[in-house]
């Protein structure tokens, strides 16, 4: 008999552990050990971490990039986004400003790893508590949807 409940328990025991989602740097920072932040080099901490790895060139305003842009931004990012105020994510009014058009399409394309990892994404996910969900989005699109941002410096 004790047997069998040692057995139950400890089948237990690995079935809560195989069901964890934290990982394992969220395990180790429960348990009060130190994790090693990651090392970035000097363009992943200007401009992100993602597919974006080289400074891209705002040439003469590409309006048809900006027409796409602008409908893609409105089908995927509306939701969450508003011009000029906080709403489920930050205001969008100003930010090349802010942020540059490579860092801006890294956390387009790669919003999990970028709040997870990156100091900048990681002050985001702090001040918003959400993190922006990867809309399937391609980085000619994301290009597109940092042209249109570039035509809304102010309204």
């Amino acid at each position: 008999m004790r047997i069998i409940k040692l057995s139950i328990v400890t089948l237990a025991v690995m079935v809560l552990y195989s069901c964890s989602s934290d990982s394992p740097q969220q395990q180790a920072e429960r348990n009060g050990n130190q994790v090693q932040e990651t090392e970035f080099t000097e363009f992943e901490l200007e401009h992100g971490i993602g597919p974006v790895t080289e400074k891209i060139t705002l040439d003469e305003l590409d309006l048809e990039k900006v027409a796409r842009g602008q409908a893609i931004f409105n089908s995927k990012c509306t939701a969450c986004h508003e011009f000029d105020r906080r709403f489920v994510g930050p205001p969008y009014k100003d930010i090349l400003e802010r942020r540059s058009p490579e860092f801006v399409m890294n956390f387009i394309l790669n919003p999990g790893e970028m709040a997870r990892r990156h100091p900048e994404g990681k002050k985001m996910l702090a001040e918003f508590l959400t993190v922006m969900p990867f809309q399937n989005v391609s980085k000619d699109e994301a290009r597109a949807i940092v042209e249109y941002f570039r035509t809304r410096t102010s309204d």
